[in-house]
């Protein structure tokens, strides 16, 4: 009998073995195939959007450079996809990406019951409204009644019909399955308002023929957390992808940029020294190589200088950093320690 339940014991934990295995191979096939599959949105300026000659560009996007340095060593190693809202999870859940980098929202629902897990924060954000100055409103308490865009799939759709039925107003929803259909119906004058995280609600602004004749009403009726995802069951490509962000984020608390990168090499100070791969657990942990981090900031630089170029105020977007700032001022971005 004893026999029995050893033999079913060890097939149980070779199946188990073998599927985490199984599982568990994201960064070896990145590195076999030479390229990382990162999923994007179909176009948010400042986010990820293809520029005029067709290369991507965003904070988002910079997530996925960032990773592709870390692993490959080389940031232009990435293979974009495209993806809509609804699309987003299933190409995620399928393996048909390595990873997601495209403005979703950290939810405990998605990160328990999808079969992925969110690596960190990206950008903090919150749902608001983009109305024409035209219909003469001035916060989201005159909205009763109104006709309002909004995009399918999105944590969007539940938080409207929550803030509505809490402040007992109604409206009409006009659902569009992209965030560039929500900002033509509203230039069409299909509806009276656009709602969304907003980060897109900004990208989307300069995309109008007439960006000034818009305004954002100062409303924020969410907490909209954004960042990258990876598939469950992965745990070593989880921590790549979630030190890579963090790396970025530390990077800058450290004053450690892609300017002064090769100089802080040979900087004395022992936490430096850890995060360039000099001392301390280097690249073991993550099974990279040593200087993973390094090639993070001088390719694709620290968190404020992304962001600064994509969103902030190097960028059209001119967005302040406010709950994106450093911890140390005022902001939320906080990094555990690379020791």
């Amino acid at each position: 009998m004893k026999r029995i339940t050893w033999s079913f014991v060890a097939v149980v934990t070779a199946l188990f073995i073998s599927a985490n295995l199984a599982q568990a191979a994201t960064k070896d096939e990145v590195i076999k195939r030479g390229y990382l599959q990162c999923g994007v949105s179909t176009g948010i300026p400042g986010y990820s959007n293809p520029d005029a000659k067709g290369a991507w560009t965003g904070l988002d996007v910079d997530v996925c450079r960032a990773v592709a340095a870390a692993t490959l060593g080389d940031a232009s190693k990435v293979k974009y996809l495209p993806l809509n809202a609804k699309e987003r999870f299933t190409a995620l859940q399928s393996g048909e990406i390595d990873m997601l980098s495209r403005v979703t929202t950290y939810t405990l629902t998605r990160d328990s019951s999808l079969g992925i897990n969110f690596a960190g924060v990206t950008y903090y954000d919150g749902q608001g409204f983009l109305v024409s100055k035209k219909l003469g409103v001035k916060n989201a308490a005159e909205l009763n009644g109104a006709a309002i865009c909004i995009q399918a799939g999105t944590t969007t759709e539940v938080n409207l019909a929550t803030y509505f039925k809490q402040n007992k107003m109604e409206y009409k929803p006009i659902v569009f399955d992209t965030s560039d259909e929500t900002a033509k119906g509203l230039e069409a004058g299909r509806c009276d308002v656009l709602t969304s995280d907003q980060s897109q609600l900004y990208a989307l602004r300069i995309k109008l023929a007439n960006p000034d004749d818009y305004i954002m009403l100062p409303d924020i009726i969410s907490k909209e957390p954004l960042g990258p995802a990876v598939r469950q069951g992965d745990d070593n490509w989880f921590d790549i992808v979630k030190w890579s962000l963090f790396a970025m984020i530390n990077a800058e608390e450290l004053g450690i940029t892609s300017a002064n990168i090769d100089q802080m090499m040979t900087s004395t100070d022992a936490t430096i020294q850890k995060f360039v791969g000099k001392e301390g657990i280097k690249g073991e942990g993550l099974g990279l190589k040593d200087d993973w981090a390094t090639q993070i900031i001088k390719q694709v630089g620290n968190y404020g200088e992304t962001f600064d170029r994509n969103v902030g105020k190097g960028s059209p977007l001119k967005i302040e950093r406010g709950l994106n700032a450093q911890w140390k001022d005022g902001g939320l971005q906080y990094s555990p320690p690379m020791l």
